[in-house]
């Protein structure tokens, strides 16, 4: 169970804030059961309701300063996804995600990020399925790594290109 003011992951919500810890009072839900009341930090203005005991979106802590110094550290060494037949990238693509870990996002961004740039090489433009998913794998993994090293979200991937050049 989580603490009220700690910063969690609510799956492709991405950082949360737990504001609080509480029953709903609404007719026809259990009084008894309680609910995490989360602000995403992406989101200004939304609230999150969910049931403590949610088992359909994966929920965690956010991961410490020095495990994302770590994770930027061996992004080199992060393998991309494998992607056998292009009509199935996009189920790839969401497991990654459902996953809400930090690596895969950033093997969904490399994946995607070299596709990218062999469709440019060829004269094409990225698919709207891949700058989708680029665009959700970098909100969420952005955002974490943001609030961790205390730089805005926009100065994260200059910060990693940066870190991984040094």
């Amino acid at each position: 169970m989580f603490e009220k003011g700690e910063l969690i992951v609510y799956g492709r919500n991405g950082v949360c804030l737990v504001e609080d810890i509480t029953p709903m009072n609404m007719d026809g839900i259990d009084s008894e059961r309680l609910y995490y009341v989360l602000r995403p930090l992406n989101s200004q203005g939304s609230t999150i309701f969910t049931p403590i005991d949610n088992k359909k979106v994966p929920m965690r802590k956010i991961i410490t300063k020095k495990e994302a110094l770590e994770l930027i550290e061996h992004i080199p060494e992060i393998d991309v996804l494998t992607i056998s037949n292009e009509k199935l990238c996009e189920e790839q693509y969401k497991a990654a995600l459902q996953t809400c870990e930090c690596a895969e996002m950033v093997r969904v961004l490399k994946t995607i990020y070299l596709k990218k740039q062999k469709r440019i090489a060829a004269g094409k433009k990225m698919t709207s399925t891949d700058e989708k998913y680029f665009h959700m794998a970098e909100n969420c993994l952005y955002t974490e790594l943001s609030v961790l090293i205390d730089i805005p979200k926009d100065k994260v991937e200059e910060y990693i290109t940066a870190k991984l050049e040094a």
